[in-house]
């Protein structure tokens, strides 16, 4: 109950944001409906065909968390956003099943088009403290999957973001991007501008690779039974923390290995190091790492971040540049089945965070709920509130709410 009230000032106080992401929704549907009507009645067909003889990695592994598809940009580094309850660690790419054999086509055949339209993903993000700071996202990602069997992704959006002492910025992103495999390594990359309405157009780009060290087993029910899957990023664009680090002009380049690491059908590991250069000559190593223990609807995870940066430039460059930060705790959680349509999952986590050789208390609580409004057409919404400093306070105590969500179409 207390929860609930708390969450209903949240969103109350800022009306304005919650009926802008309603009328973007709405847009967005709208859009949707147009881009589905043309698209069945020019290939139909085909897409039918495509749907049939394909299986995506996320029908395979059914019951492990299910992320964003998409590269996550330099804006999520923070230690509040590599903390697992606000993202989970993304299960491996498995090999796709191979396409059925079919006879050869003959001349009264229609020709499988070059791109079929494959899906839409709209990510939004409202994130406010009790510093004063307000960080919103909305991006949605268009999706269509090429007749060789790779795909290209278009995303735009708006950003804002608002903060005491610097006027406020507005964001939009544009950016195409490609995944294909060669072999059993999976390649994806990624590059675009980022449009702002007062500062000076930036470029930003990301590429990823895959490469499973040991084969996936999977059961004849599609649970990920074991894998161990290696992977390399490279990430460089605006660093958006916040307004004032925008209005400095700061970006950066972030590169490191990711390692999953799936033990057996309920334990598994989750390891990542990102070493980053902004263009103030500042440098940073952070370290996440997650140990996860299923029983059944119920899970205990142990979670281990450091950070550490080589000078603290916060008060100049504006963004969280902790000498020596290090958070650690202990996470229980709950996921099922509420109705049909309705899966929900409960999380809270309790540990310690260290900052500058002081300890204090660190907490995290979190729910996210998943409504299947049709066959292909999935809802994420999600409330979380921690204490996990993102920024230098003092001796205050720092406490920060994310409203966070996922709009998925699937054609």
């Amino acid at each position: 109950m207390a929860d609930s009230f708390i969450l209903y000032l949240f969103i109350s106080r800022h009306s304005f944001y919650t009926r802008l992401i309603w009328g973007c929704l709405q847009i967005q549907l709208g859009l949707i409906s147009s881009v589905g009507i043309w698209t069945f009645s020019e290939a139909k067909l085909q897409a039918a065909q495509a749907h049939q003889t394909w299986q995506s990695p996320s029908e395979l592994t059914e019951g492990i968390p299910k992320v964003n598809p998409k590269p996550t940009p330099i804006l999520m580094a923070a230690p509040e956003n590599f903390n697992p309850d606000l993202r989970l660690p993304p299960p491996p790419v498995l090999p796709e099943p191979p396409q059925n054999s079919s006879p050869p086509k003959t001349s009264t055949e229609l020709r499988t088009p070059d791109a079929v339209l494959e899906s839409i993903h709209t990510n939004y993000r409202y994130d406010t403290d009790n510093f004063g700071q307000t960080n919103f996202f909305f991006e949605p990602t268009v999706q269509f999957r090429l007749s060789n069997g790779n795909k290209i992704f278009f995303k735009t959006g708006y950003n804002f973001f608002e903060q005491r002492g610097v006027e406020s910025v507005t964001n939009f992103p544009l950016q195409v991007g490609w995944q294909g495999k060669i072999g059993q390594v999976t390649l994806q990359t990624a590059a675009g501008v980022d449009v702002f309405n007062r500062l000076p157009t930036a470029i930003n780009l990301n590429a990823k690779v895959d490469v499973p060290i040991s084969p996936p087993q999977v059961s004849s029910s599609g649970q990920l039974l074991s894998a161990v899957v290696l992977s390399g990023n490279l990430e460089q664009g605006p660093y958006k923390s916040n307004a004032r680090t925008l209005d400095n002009q700061i970006t950066a380049w972030r590169f490191g290995p990711d390692l999953y690491w799936q033990i057996d059908r309920n334990t598994s590991l989750f390891s990542s190091l990102r070493l980053g250069s902004y263009n103030d000559n500042n440098s940073e190593v952070q370290s996440f790492s997650r140990l996860e223990r299923k029983f059944g609807q119920f899970s205990l995870a142990a979670n281990l971040f450091s950070w550490s940066f080589d000078r603290d430039l916060e008060r100049t460059s504006g963004y969280f540049s902790p000498p020596d930060f290090l958070v650690y705790n202990a996470e229980v959680a709950w996921e099922g089945d509420i109705a049909n349509f309705l899966r929900c999952r409960l999380a809270a986590n309790l540990g310690q965070q260290r900052l500058k050789g002081e300890f204090d208390n660190a907490y995290t609580y979190q729910t996210r709920c998943t409504a299947k409004v049709s066959p292909n057409i999935e809802a994420d919404l999600g409330y979380s509130f921690s204490n996990v400093r993102n920024q230098e306070t003092g001796g205050s105590a720092y406490g920060g709410n994310s409203l966070t969500g996922q709009l998925r179409v699937k054609f």
